[in-house]
């Protein structure tokens, strides 16, 4: 399936920094540009996946300087979201945005995973699909979202190695959470492993994040750092053709708070093994 138009020129274009501030709980001036146990509760057991050869030749740790993907909370990630959040994290105008981009590229009745899920996934209500499994770290949260068909909880820090067979989702999204990731590349292989030839990858990003949990690499970039940060990961992934990145809801934001967005699709071509 072909970008719409308009998402397509949208996410063709570069977008500018300093639109608002971080933070989920509190807020953080705009960074400078120039600044260096797994539970399955559906039908199919996890299995062991391997890589294919050809996207084993790059990880996180030999693509980024050293330290970037350090924390300020190094603590298990399963401690600091063991609380169930029944929130959300970007405003009404936000949530407004993904969901149009979700039902602009995703097609209907399509297999969705929502990588690092939690209690809201956005889906647009109007758009049938044929399964959205979430993956995340609360299983309340994923329990009380009325979108998921199904969920896993799995901390992708601690295995990126997705517990799911390989080509079965039309499309995988990860919505306002890829500054959390501490090995994108390798979760991002795994993401690629799971799409069908031709799948789509959608990661949007707001301005907003849990500052101690958040990598430094992302604490220290803008929001053009951010775009090009993750266009970097599915890069660094291999075997995913047409990336495009851009500000999703410029025309609404501000007041609604910003939505960025990087996609890309599977390769039709079969990888070698």
């Amino acid at each position: 399936m072909k970008l719409a138009p308009a998402i397509s020129t949208n996410l063709s274009q570069s977008y500018g920094a300093g639109v608002g501030g971080y933070g989920s709980d509190s807020r953080y001036p705009c960074a400078r540009p120039d600044l260096p146990m797994v539970q399955f509760s559906g039908r199919r057991p996890p299995g062991k996946h391997r890589i294919p050869r050809r996207l084993r030749r790059s990880t996180t740790d030999s693509n980024y300087p050293p330290g970037s993907f350090e924390r300020e909370d190094e603590s298990d990630d399963t401690w600091f979201y063991a609380s169930p959040r029944m929130v959300v994290h970007i405003d009404e105008g936000a949530i407004a945005a993904v969901s149009q981009l979700f039902k602009d590229l995703i097609p209907p009745d399509s297999a969705v995973l929502d990588l690092m899920s939690s209690w809201r996934s956005h889906w647009p209500q109007d758009h049938p699909k044929l399964r959205l499994v979430g993956l995340g770290l609360n299983a309340p949260e994923m329990e009380d979202n009325p979108d998921l068909d199904d969920y896993v909880v799995h901390n992708v820090n601690s295995d990126p190695a997705l517990p799911f067979a390989d080509g079965i989702f039309d499309a995988t999204v990860i919505t306002v959470s890829p500054q959390y990731l501490t090995r994108p590349v390798e979760t991002f292989q795994h993401v690629n492993r799971v799409l069908k030839p031709g799948g789509i990858f959608i990661v949007t990003f707001s301005n907003r994040m849990f500052p101690t949990k958040a990598v430094r690499i992302w604490r220290t970039s803008s929001d053009q750092g951010h775009m090009d940060l993750v266009t970097s990961y599915m890069e660094g992934a291999g075997n995913f053709d047409d990336i495009k990145a851009g500000f999703v809801n410029a025309e609404q934001s501000p007041p609604a708070d910003p939505i960025f967005a990087v996609v890309s699709r599977k390769s039709p071509a079969s990888p070698e093994v």
